[in-house]
């Protein structure tokens, strides 16, 4: 996908379908021009910046509609250029005549993610602020929204920023040196260099670690619900999605496959996986199910263990519990017990039968009761693992795989650096390390990975 940026270029920038109101967004160094020709009112070639307009859109002799119309002149607009955005009336017929009209008058359809690209090759924002547009429009919960605000307004582009100055300043020092290396002097304080190598090690580990938190708030927490057969998993995943997604039957083994959805709880996306119960397989296909079922749970963020505590003994419970909180230790998964059918439970108190357990929830999916507790501790769980406000927060994997790259250019350095290794390996290796935090910013970049970037946009942004 190849964009030609002398064209002057019009999409929606509202959704398809029937509404109320509809945006139409025009960029480019005829916009004001184009539209001028077909809009009724103010001449807009003399008119301030930052305005709006009131008056009609006419197709010759025919009123298409009245229109308010804002303009933008260059460079101070989104795009950098030239920007008009027509607001009309969410009329299909509307919008659609109004953009073959334009198209009509000199304009071309935008491609997806156009007008943004445009934004990042004018300068008017780096490459990770025009990813987080993109995560901002696709977000559906209030800690997806805060994180792509955050990253739109340049926090997470600032921290890389930084770390590239800092790395350049030695990095030029270090190339100076390779001009006077017969004279065999240093320009560049090792100590100091190595000093901040470290510095810009930690920030990249923290950067890193923090992808675990963002990508999660991104993409939803994955929760397991697992457990044997006919624990009531499907109608436990009923519940917490608030529709009959799940079979739910009587008869063992039902659910062969994972199933998924997303329900939104406390601002924050969780992924609930109803996974096939865990017992000996009865036949193939079974298996296939119980072994994805135990994959799912390693990759995980919580597994909800269900059981059925009417057919349960304390001691089956205790070798099961052993077994998954070691799993989970190892995989760094987080995991919640639950005694379901406490409807059904008689001879006391199920606490009473069940105790000891630290994060341990009494049920029953099937009447409701208890599922808003276990909501709320889900929720906090996350909570606690949330980094603090101020913190860059990484949520895009193709950041988190520069900077993967970039540290491992740096602990390079560091290594050549105690090793005594000449000042233009180290410089090759903070090269390396500037240049993949440069493909973050935009500062480093490819046609391909412009095209695979904005590609993914909607039409219109």
């Amino acid at each position: 996908m190849q964009f030609n940026h002398s064209d002057t270029i019009c999409a929606l920038a509202t959704p398809a379908g029937q509404g109320a109101i509809a945006v139409i967004r025009i960029s480019g160094s005829k916009a004001i021009e184009i539209v001028n020709s077909v809009f009724k009112g103010k001449d807009l070639l003399s008119v301030a910046p930052n305005t709006i307009h009131f008056g009609t859109v006419n197709d010759g002799e025919t009123i298409l509609d009245e229109v308010l119309v804002s303009i933008f002149k260059a460079p101070k607009s989104y795009t950098g250029e030239n920007v008009v955005e027509i607001s009309c009336h969410g009329s299909p017929y509307i919008k659609q005549a109004m953009v073959n009209l334009l198209i009509e008058k000199g304009c071309r359809s935008a491609e997806p993610g156009e007008f943004t690209q445009r934004a990042f090759l004018n300068q008017k924002m780096d490459l990770s602020r025009a990813e987080a547009v993109a995560d901002l429009i696709a977000g559906e919960s209030e800690s997806a929204h805060r994180l792509a605000v955050a990253q739109m307004r340049g926090d997470f582009a600032g921290e890389i920023q930084a770390l590239r100055e800092q790395l350049i300043k030695f990095a030029s020092l270090l190339e100076l040196e390779l001009d006077f290396s017969e004279e065999d002097v240093e320009f560049a304080d090792r100590k100091e260099l190595e000093e901040l190598l470290l510095t810009v090690h930690k920030a990249n580990q923290k950067l890193i670690e923090s992808f675990r938190v963002g990508n999660v708030i991104k993409e939803g927490v994955p929760v397991v619900i697992a457990g044997k057969p006919n624990a009531g998993k499907s109608t436990l995943l009923n519940r917490l999605l608030k529709e009959d997604r799940a079979i739910v039957s009587s008869i063992e083994g039902t659910t062969r496959d994972a199933i998924e959805d997303t329900a939104v709880i406390g601002g924050i996306t969780f992924r609930f996986i109803d996974t096939a119960g865990i017992r000996k397989a009865k036949d193939e296909i079974e298996a296939i199910g119980i072994e994805k079922t135990m994959a799912k749970m390693k990759s995980a963020s919580i597994v909800i263990y269900l059981f059925d505590l009417n057919s349960m003994s304390p001691s089956e419970l205790k070798s099961i519990y052993s077994e998954l909180s070691a799993s989970a230790e190892e995989n760094n998964v987080l995991l919640i017990l639950a005694a379901n059918k406490i409807d059904l439970f008689k001879g006391g108190k199920p606490e009473e039968k069940f105790a000891g357990y630290d994060d341990m929830f009494f049920l029953s999916a099937l009447s409701n009761e208890g599922i808003e507790k276990m909501e709320e501790r889900l929720v906090s769980l996350i909570e606690t693992r949330r980094v603090n406000s101020g913190d860059v927060v990484v949520s895009n994997s193709r950041h988190f795989d520069a900077l993967t790259k970039a540290d491992e250019a740096v602990m390079n350095a560091l290594n050549a650096l105690k090793t005594g290794i000449t000042g233009d390996f180290v410089a090759m290796d903070i090269r390396q390390a500037l240049h993949y935090l440069g493909l973050i910013s935009g500062q480093v970049t490819t046609d391909d990975l412009l095209d695979n970037i904005f590609s993914n946009f909607c039409i219109g942004k």
